[in-house]
């Protein structure tokens, strides 16, 4: 078994720590549970996250019921950490106590006798702390996660790496070869030496530029790049995702979004919507997230210097020149909406008008500008239950509970 524990670091992730576990945040070309289950080649994972969160995560137990107890020689790595998706070699089968290290820090361990799951309530507990005493340490390459915008910084590395592993074969919990996959159709223009990766079912319409100059790209299974498109690598086409046109660049759309417009070095989770032209820059979009026509964000400062963001925490410097907005699952903006660099937008947050939004909107807010209201909770459900509806996803009962204690947490995210 395979755990993946959120400490209170990563339960501090906001925009996105209220509503998701980071064990199901996007980084790279695949969810950080996936990565981890690829590298250890593990089919069953839980999570040690907040209690509300647990709805968010696979279910692998007997009758869905979580057990109390962590057993000998079971996994448990840190969340935060994004570990390159290859298969980790030498230790695979070996069910000894074991430390894994990236970049000097415990990653993840395998238990040497039972614990408790309460230990890692709050997530207080470090796994250096429960770390199996007199081990030896393996290595594993990846890239820590400290603030919620190191996933922007860390995308175009990730993209290369996954795409690169996917085309030789090297993927963990993927064995295709880079030969079995389809190649570009004729139509298709393609410039540039990096592999272009399709997967079954995708569809790639006349006047679409597939630019693997500067990264490899890759196209999911069922997704669709429509006419005068131009992909740029690295970058990755989620399963089943529609891109309607303009410049995508350096960016990681997830599983069955549409996106139309210029999108550049950013991430949309699953199940997004931007349908109508507008920039994004150098931003993480949350799952469910509409972005109304003309929404734009702004990744770029006047003085070209590092971007400031005004965090639930108080004022955070990033140390990064080039970034846009983190916004939260279930956010909906209206049309003609401007972000300007470094906005966070909480989840569920619902805000148009002509006013510029300030550089932190709660969650949940509701309204044309600050003051906000609060988006009453039942109509929020109902909206929310309505956008699910159309991609023929149910509200099923325990996703409305974690997002009714979401609401009654605020922007807290505490566990």
């Amino acid at each position: 078994m395979l755990w993946l524990y959120d400490d209170s670091r990563a339960r501090g992730l906001e925009p996105f720590a209220l509503t998701r576990p980071a064990s199901e945040m996007l980084a790279g070309t695949r969810v950080v549970r996936e990565r981890w289950a690829g590298v250890f080649q593990e089919g069953a994972t839980a999570a040690l996250c907040a209690e509300h969160l647990i709805p968010m995560t696979p279910a692998p137990f007997e009758g869905g019921v979580r057990p109390t107890t962590i057993e000998a020689g079971s996994l448990i790595v840190n969340s935060r950490c994004i570990p390159a998706a290859g298969i980790l070699e030498g230790e695979i089968e070996s069910r000894a106590p074991a430390i894994w290290r990236c970049a000097s820090r415990v990653a993840a361990i395998r238990t040497s006798s039972p614990i408790a799951v309460s230990e890692f309530d709050g997530g207080t507990r470090t796994l250096e702390e429960v770390a199996p005493a007199g081990t030896e340490s393996g290595e594993i390459a990846g890239w820590w996660v400290d603030d919620a915008w190191d996933y922007i910084r860390w995308l175009s590395a990730q993209l290369e790496d996954d795409i690169m592993r996917l085309a030789r074969g090297t993927l963990g919990g993927m064995s295709e070869g880079f030969s079995q996959f389809e190649m570009p159709p004729a139509h298709a223009s393609v410039v540039g030496d990096y592999p272009i990766c399709v997967l079954s079912g995708a569809i790639i319409e006349p006047h679409v530029l597939l630019d693997a100059s500067t990264g490899p790209i890759l196209i999911g299974k069922r997704a669709t790049v429509q006419a005068f498109t131009r992909l740029v690598g690295p970058c990755s086409i989620g399963d089943g995702s529609t891109v309607v046109g303009d410049r995508i660049s350096g960016s990681s759309i997830g599983p069955v979004c549409k996106v139309r417009g210029e999108v550049s070095a950013s991430i949309f989770q699953e199940y997004s919507n931007k349908g109508h032209d507008g920039f994004v820059g150098h931003s993480y979009i949350g799952a469910w997230v509409n972005l109304g026509a003309g929404t734009i964000t702004s990744n770029l400062k006047n003085t070209y210097g590092t971007v400031a963001l005004s965090t639930p925490a108080g004022k955070r410097e990033t140390g990064m020149q080039f970034l846009g907005a983190l916004i939260g699952d279930h956010a909906k903006t209206g049309i003609g909406t401007r972000l300007t660099t470094g906005t966070i937008v909480g989840p569920g947050a619902n805000i148009f008008g002509t006013a510029m939004p300030p550089k932190l909107v709660p969650p949940f807010a509701w309204g044309e500008a600050p003051p906000y209201g609060r988006f009453e909770l039942a109509k929020f459900l109902e909206v929310a239950e309505r956008a699910m509806a159309r991609r023929s996803v149910p509200m099923t009962p325990g996703l409305r509970q974690m997002l009714s204690d979401a609401y009654a947490r605020g922007g807290s995210g505490s566990a």
